[in-house]
């Protein structure tokens, strides 16, 4: 579990932003991001949990000294791509503001790399979510590349997680494996995607790929009544 960075500070004399208004790399870090998101929230209603925030292109607040940088313009760390926290109260939240939390802070972290970040990512947030977010799991993705890494907190570090045969990556706190996907989404862009897989290799379904696979198993029941009629 995440650890308080410090502790609760109220009122502050300042109001938090949320957002920066700068847009996304490509299409596909828009896209990609998005569908992460609701890939891990596939897997919690599968496992019957409400306990989680996720979140993704937004601030998580650590400290008041980062705080203070935002509301005074200098240089300031905005949020992961993408994260997750387990155990919390599920509500609906502008970002993650971690002493409104209790002093949590993710548990699993996703960066999706570009030309203009990768060094950052690799260095400095690198050293701050194992550092200070303690964040247990820290998966980078290179789209370029076609290259996904795992990173799993050990010793006060991160250590490069093994991958499976299938060059997977096991989450302990999702309970799925992270790995790539070639093939077109819903919104007709044919690329390499992070998707999450069961224990068994399938597939974690979207939304969209779930309704499909319920109407064609609703389809193929429909067949087969119609044929035991016709007998």
């Amino acid at each position: 579990m995440s650890q308080p960075a410090f502790a609760a500070l109220t009122p502050l004399p300042f109001d938090l932003i949320f957002s920066d208004g700068e847009p996304l790399e490509s299409d596909w870090h828009v896209a990609q991001m998005e569908l992460l998101k609701g890939l891990i929230r596939q897997v919690m209603a599968e496992s019957g949990r409400r306990d989680f925030h996720i979140g993704g292109d937004n601030f998580v607040y650590y400290s008041l000294e980062q705080a203070q940088d935002v509301i005074q313009g200098r240089p300031y760390f905005r949020g992961p791509d993408v994260y997750w926290v387990g155990g919390v109260q599920p509500r609906q939240r502008q970002g993650w503001v971690s002493w409104e939390e209790g002093g949590r802070l993710p548990d699993v972290i996703v960066e999706l790399l570009s030309p203009s970040t990768a060094h950052i990512d690799r260095n400095e947030k690198m050293d701050l979510y194992a550092r200070v977010f303690r964040t247990s799991e820290y998966y980078l993705c290179e789209p370029r590349g076609r290259k996904l890494e795992g990173f799993r907190l050990s010793g006060g570090m991160y250590r490069p997680m093994e991958p499976d045969d299938q060059g997977r990556f096991w989450s302990e706190q999702l309970g799925v494996s992270f790995g790539l996907w070639h093939g077109i989404r819903e919104d007709v862009i044919e690329a390499d995607w992070i998707r999450l897989f069961h224990r068994d290799g399938t597939l974690v379904p979207t939304e969209v790929e779930a309704a499909k696979r319920r109407a064609d198993e609703a389809e193929a029941e429909v067949r087969r009544l119609r044929s035991l009629l016709g007998e």
